[in-house]
């Protein structure tokens, strides 16, 4: 099972570019940018919540972040604004239900080679 982790690089892609920085010569007003990020953000999340059948563990074997690094950066984002937010409910927020539920639902026991995967991919993260 997949217990505690760093999310790769997850502070800094918590505070990653905003998409005009990246892509300029995109015209748009700071309220659309937020808008279309927000947009993206929330059918990211519907996407992993649909997707229950990917493990956490496969997420941040390939990508290097999973629905827990999404609650943590829901979390911090809340606390930068000065808004009100227990880490439970960032994890509802993500997950759709609340994380212990989740748990007991849909988490499965790590194979051996999903964790030798995971183990494999933190070791390059951290050389």
């Amino acid at each position: 099972m997949l217990g505690a982790h760093a999310c790769r690089g997850a502070k800094a892609a918590f505070q990653a570019a905003p998409v005009t920085a990246v892509l300029p010569e995109l015209a748009m007003t700071k309220q659309e940018r937020l808008e279309l990020e927000a947009a993206a953000f929330r059918n990211l999340v519907s996407h992993l919540r649909s997707r229950k059948d990917v493990q956490n563990i496969d997420l941040m074997t390939l990508a290097g972040f999973c629905r827990n690094c999404l609650s943590k950066w829901y979390k911090s984002a809340a606390d930068d604004m000065d808004i009100e937010l227990s880490m439970d409910e960032a994890r509802e927020a993500i997950y759709g239900m609340p994380y212990a539920d989740w748990k007991a639902k849909y988490q499965t026991e790590a194979s051996p080679a999903q964790q030798a995967a995971f183990d494999k991919a933190q070791k390059q993260d951290n050389a």
